[in-house]
Formats: C-alpha cells, sequence, structure tokens
C-alpha cells in the first residue's frame, strides 16, 4: 500500500511574545493510502498546528522552521504559494472543528461548493450546478437540490458539518485531515457523520488524519493511532495493540481518566498539573512532572524511540535496555478521593416539577402580533432527592438548557409547577425570590462567558455572597483591599474546596485553563452554600484528564456537602459514571426515565434506544448495533402531531401520527411514553 503523506522532523514555531512557542517540535509520521490515522491529545499539544502546518494554513504568527511535509513524494514546504493553492482542495482538504466559523455567511452553501470546483475542475455551470447537488445528496442532506441555495444559518449543527464534508470532498483529495469533526455533535449526529466519513473512505480510498481527543471515535474509526504531548509524539500503535496494551504512561493514564459504569463506586484516576508551555527549553522527558512513574533520568535525559514490536513505538525511558521496573521511583501517585458515602444520601424530595411548559412566543407583522409558540418545554415533570444526581440527556434543542433555567425562575414557566422542599417557586415575585435564591444554584457550560473578565477571582466569588448578604462577605469592603479579612478567609475556604491555591484570587480569569475556570464556576455556585446544583454540560468543552478531575470534584463536593445535583449532557459515559437517575428528553418532552441501571442496560423507547446504540464506544461489543435516525430534530415551533419522536422513529406505527402516548410503567422508577407498549398492555 503507497505512501500519501510522509511527515519528516517538523518543527513549527508560533511568534507570540519574546520566546516563541515550539507548537510542533520534531513531529514525524507518515499515512497510507486508505488508512485513518488518528493523531490523539490534550488541547494545546499542537495537533491543530500540525494540520495547519500540513496545510500551509498557520496563523501570521507562525512559521514552518525545519522539517519535510510531502504528499506522494512532493515536499509542499519547497511549493510556491500559487502552486500550493492548486494542492489545497485537491490532494488534501480540510474539515475544520468549528463549521460555523469556518462557512461564509454572506454565500449560500452551492456558491461555496462552487469555489472549490472552480477552482479545481473544469465544469460547465450546469455541471457544476448537478455536481454540488450530487456532492450534498451523497453527504446526506435532505431535499438537496433546495437546500444547496440556503445560508448557513439556516442549516442545524449536524447539516453544516455535512457540508463541511461536501466542501472538503468536491475536488476529490487524496488525504482528508479531519480536525475535531464531530466535538460540537450531537453522538446521533457523531454517529451519522463518522459513518459517512466511513463511507466515503471505502469508495474512493482516501486517507484521512482524524485529530480528536475522543478515545471512542478513535476506537471506531482509525487503523493506526499517535499520541501526542507537548509539541511531539511519544506512541504510536495500530488501534488493536493501542487499545489493548497502552505503553506511555501518559496513554495509560488518558484510559485511567475515563469515566464509565464500571468505575461509578470509586474515583476517576487524574493528572495532576497542565500540558507544560512550549516556549521554555525541555532538558528531559516533557511529561515527567506529570508521570506517576517517574524516574531520575526522566528529569535529565530526553527519552529517545523504543520499538515494542514492527508497528508499536514509544517514546519513554521505562523500555530503555538495562532499566528494571524495580528503580521505578515512587511518584505521586494518581490522585484519588474519598468514595460516595451511602449514609450521606436522604430520600428527602428536594426539588419536585409538575407539567412544567416553557413556550416562546413568535411574532411578526408590523404590529408583532403572535403567530405560534416555540414549545421548548411542553410538559415535563421530575423530581430529585437530597444526595442525588438526576441526569437530563438528549440532542441539542430538546430543551434540557431552558428546563434548567426555568428551574432557577431565569426563565419564566409559561405553565407548572416547580416546588422546592415544597415552596412554590412559580408565580414568585423577584423580592420573594431573593432570599431562597442561594438554596440552588447554576453551573453553565461555558465557564470563560459566565465569568466577568474586569473582575478578578475574588471580587467574582464575594459577588453572589454580598448580594444575598451570606457570610462576612455581605460586609460592605473595597476590592482593591489587599488586606487579610474575615471575607478572605471564606474566598480562601472556598477556593481550596475546589483544589485551587488561595493565592488566585487574585487573578483573573484569562490567566487560567479551561479546567481552572470550570472550578472556579464551581467555586462560584458554592459561596452560597446551596443544596441543589444544576449542572449544565459543565464538561463538555474539556479534555478527558481535566473531565476526570472537575467529576471528582464533584463527586466529593456531593459526600461532603450533600448536594443534589441536575445534570445536563449529552455525555453518556459520565451519565453512567455519575448518575442515579436519568432522563432521556425529545422535542420538549421526556420520553424515558428510570435508575441508571433500568436505563442504560434495557432502553424501552426508540429514541433512546438510537441514542445508546450511537455513542461510540472502547470496548468491542458483538451485540451492538448501530441505530440510525432519520433526519434532524423537528422545529418545537411545529412540532409533530401524535408522538414528536415518529417521523424518525424505525418503528413508528399509524397510532403513532394520532395521538401522544401515555407512560407506561415497567418497574416503580422506570417508565417510558411509547405505543409498543401501551399496546402490548391493553391488549
Amino acid at each position: 500500500m503507497k505512501t500519501v503523506l510522509e511527515i519528516d522532523n517538523l518543527a513549527t514555531l508560533l511568534h507570540t511574545g519574546d520566546i516563541p512557542v515550539r507548537a510542533v517540535d520534531g513531529l514525524s509520521l507518515n499515512i497510507l493510502q486508505g488508512e485513518t490515522f488518528a493523531l490523539l491529545g490534550e488541547s494545546g499539544c499542537g495537533k491543530s498546528m500540525t494540520a495547519l502546518s500540513i496545510m500551509r494554513l498557520l496563523p501570521d504568527v507562525g512559521e514552518i522552521v525545519a522539517g519535510e511535509i510531502k504528499i506522494h513524494g512532493m515536499d509542499l514546504l519547497q511549493l510556491p504559494e500559487a502552486a500550493m493553492r492548486k494542492v489545497r482542495g485537491k490532494q488534501i482538504s480540510m474539515i475544520f472543528q468549528e463549521p460555523m466559523l469556518s462557512l461564509n455567511p454572506v454565500l449560500t452553501i452551492a456558491e461555496q461548493i462552487g469555489e472549490v470546483l472552480h477552482q479545481h475542475l473544469d465544469l460547465t455551470p450546469a455541471m457544476k450546478q448537478a455536481r454540488i447537488q450530487e456532492l450534498l445528496e451523497q453527504v446526506g442532506i435532505p431535499d438537496a437540490q433546495r437546500r444547496m441555495h440556503e445560508y448557513p444559518f439556516q442549516f442545524s449543527g449536524g447539516m453544516k458539518q455535512r457540508a463541511m464534508i461536501a466542501m472538503a470532498l468536491a475536488g476529490e483529495p487524496e488525504l482528508l485531515i479531519a480536525d475535531e469533526p464531530t466535538t460540537a455533535l450531537d453522538v446521533t449526529i457523531q454517529a451519522q457523520v463518522l459513518d459517512l466519513m466511513r463511507h466515503i473512505q471505502q469508495r474512493t480510498r482516501m486517507a484521512i488524519l482524524l485529530i480528536t481527543h475522543d478515545l471512542g471515535v478513535v476506537a471506531e474509526m482509525a487503523q493506526r493511532v499517535a499520541v501526542m504531548y507537548a509539541g511531539e509524539i511519544v506512541e504510536v500503535a495500530p488501534r488493536a495493540v493501542f487499545f489493548q496494551q497502552p505503553a506511555h504512561p501518559y496513554s495509560k493514564q488518558l484510559f485511567a481518566s475515563l469515566p464509565g459504569k464500571n468505575k461509578r463506586d470509586q474515583a476517576l484516576t487524574v493528572m495532576n498539573g497542565n500540558v507544560p508551555s512550549l516556549s521554555q527549553q525541555f532538558s528531559g522527558c516533557r511529561f515527567a512532572d506529570r508521570c506517576n512513574q517517574v524516574m531520575a533520568m526522566c528529569r535529565d535525559a530526553v527519552p529517545q524511540w523504543h520499538r515494542l514490536d514492527d508497528a508499536h513505538q514509544v517514546r519513554c525511558h521505562l523500555y530503555q535496555s538495562g532499566v528494571s521496573h524495580t528503580q521505578v521511583a515512587t511518584g505521586a501517585p494518581a490522585q484519588r478521593i474519598p468514595l460516595y458515602s451511602e449514609a450521606q444520601r436522604t430520600e428527602q424530595i428536594l426539588l419536585k416539577v409538575a407539567d412544567l411548559k416553557v413556550y416562546f412566543p413568535i411574532r411578526q407583522g408590523l404590529f408583532k402580533r403572535v403567530v405560534g409558540y416555540v414549545k421548548a418545554v411542553d410538559g415535563v415533570s421530575l423530581q430529585i432527592a437530597s444526595g442525588k444526581t438526576l441526569a437530563l440527556v438528549g440532542e441539542s434543542g430538546c430543551g434540557k438548557t431552558t428546563i434548567g433555567k426555568s428551574i432557577l425562575q431565569l426563565i419564566q414557566p409559561t405553565t407548572g409547577s416547580v416546588q422546592f422542599k415544597g415552596q412554590e417557586l412559580v408565580g414568585l415575585k423577584r423580592g420573594q425570590l431573593k432570599p431562597i435564591r442561594s438554596h440552588f444554584q447554576i453551573i453553565f457550560q461555558d465557564p470563560y462567558s459566565s465569568l466577568n473578565p474586569r473582575m478578578r477571582i475574588k471580587e467574582i466569588l464575594q459577588e453572589g455572597m454580598n448580594a444575598l448578604k451570606i457570610g462576612a462577605a455581605s460586609a460592605s469592603s473595597k476590592a482593591d483591599n489587599m488586606q487579610a479579612s474575615p471575607s478572605d478567609q471564606e474566598i480562601d475556604l472556598l477556593l481550596q474546596r475546589v483544589g485551587l491555591p488561595a493565592e488566585v484570587k487574585w487573578r483573573y480569569p484569562h490567566e487560567f485553563s479551561g479546567g481552572q475556570r470550570q472550578r472556579i464556576a464551581i467555586a462560584r455556585a458554592l459561596a452560597v452554600n446551596p443544596e441543589l446544583l444544576i449542572c449544565d454540560e459543565p464538561t463538555s468543552a474539556l479534555d478527558v484528564s481535566v473531565q476526570a478531575q472537575i467529576l471528582n470534584l464533584l463527586k466529593t463536593l456531593q459526600n461532603n456537602l450533600g448536594l443534589a445535583f441536575l445534570f445536563i449532557t449529552h455525555n453518556i459515559a459520565v451519565v453512567e459514571y455519575l448518575a442515579d437517575e436519568v432522563a432521556v428528553m425529545y422535542l420538549g418532552r421526556i420520553v424515558e426515565r428510570g435508575l441508571i441501571d433500568e436505563v442504560m442496560g434495557n432502553p424501552k423507547h426508540p429514541y433512546t434506544q438510537a441514542l445508546l446504540s450511537s455513542v461510540p464506544r472502547i470496548a468491542a461489543d458483538a451485540d451492538r448495533k448501530f441505530i440510525p435516525l432519520k433526519g434532524d430534530l423537528p422545529s418545537p415551533a411545529k412540532p409533530p402531531a401524535g408522538c414528536h419522536f415518529h417521523p424518525r422513529c424505525p418503528k413508528a406505527m399509524p397510532v403513532c401520527r394520532e395521538r401522544y402516548p401515555s407512560a407506561s410503567l415497567f418497574s416503580a422508577t422506570h417508565s417510558t411514553h411509547c405505543f409498543l407498549y401501551s399496546l402490548e398492555q391493553i391488549s
């Protein structure tokens, strides 16, 4: 099999300050025709800079200072820019991480794909239109002839990503670089995109460089895996070998950080610290400060490559000849947390939601008359006991976040009841809500946008305490007062509780990593001593290692403080690890609920079954069968009649189109809304 891409000793610098950042430092790899090669690692390790270096699309501060990048033996670094433009889109194409930022908002999808065809293929206008329609049909865009003339904002997230794939495939490339192609997608759309990429690859023998931090996606897609850390590759192996016997300590700790149901009663292993700054000169192993198998030589000598078998190589001193594993120093063991104590849990109902509806009016015309409603939440009921975690899962746009905000009365419910410890919240005036707001708080999905960039961490944490007159922080004090005070002690305790040193209280949000910012957001929520935390996708933007830290922190807080969580997410592995109960939501309604083992082990609703079948799994499962969903989530402004899921359901019956199914009970805790079981019970 011939080699499509060959990279030798690539070095890329970013001149962002006085000292250049070595974003890619001595990277070598090769990709064969028809092969999917996965580049795996944490944010900041240089994966995307590697892709941009291959495409020669570096930012203005970027510079390739050494190495070779060859496609079919032709060195791309020696080509003039005019020749490179003929390579991009024709021989090498790229799917960028965020399609909304990569698509031109003022051009139609057809015009953007047409630019690629005009650059690389000699087609008549009629042939070009036919080719654009064919490409969009290949990637599964429904009604392609009409939708090709729409703009990106008229497409859903999954459809935008499909349009990006169509654009990347327009020039029939030999190599496709996919940079986190499914990160922002729901698991159902992710499964469709990955399946699409597999089918196209089988048909065209295209090579794929898959850049990701999702081990499940790697397990399903790749033939070979390279693990990248701090600008260099530390391990290369075939997929099966890598998942059975990872060799580098970094690879092993990535696997240990993954959540799952088999780890539900224990803490996740976490890596201390962060990826080191790439502006420094390294004298030893770059992973030494975070490694739990570190030796003295790791800090003094740069590790060399060691071949474990024909296709498995690792850059680590552990595999150096003459090094006995008894010589391995007892480095800092992986951080552990106390296991959750069942004694802390109670069955007292903390939150009770009944028939909650949130409708947003649609206004049109000169006088802005109401012509309809967006039914974001359409009759949801749920309850959470003290010290318990209820996970709310479903696709983007189904109403999960709206439920969380309406429970907190940040969005006024249209109808329904929200009771906290027996007290009705719906209808309370602002002054009546304020005294009880300290009992329930929210952690937002993006910690950076939810933290005020102009305030120090101390001020951010004090803000809620001052507003609700809690603790010593309610006393008036100047923000720039550097002397210790009672409120300083409370702030220090809060930061210590979330695993941050006290001195960070004088810093600003931009000075922290994503995981640290999420810890600050959690500390802000804890500042007012809540009993219920609504966690809105708190780990979706985090790497596996940072995600493990946040999940351990949440479990520890629940153990020590008896907190209850409403955990909003689409990450099924996190649900299996953290939740006691799960509710599956579709288009504003809960379609199935039950204890975690009941729903995950024996899903009843066809939507739940499809959702779980779409989750990429590391462990091979011969019985697992992917259940594809037709089309996209319908608009909540015009939900389908009858069962909302019937247009996409593989088991739909005529009765599903006529009326919404009532609840079918399988146990005292497990129920679903589906005619498959209602009919069985009737008969």
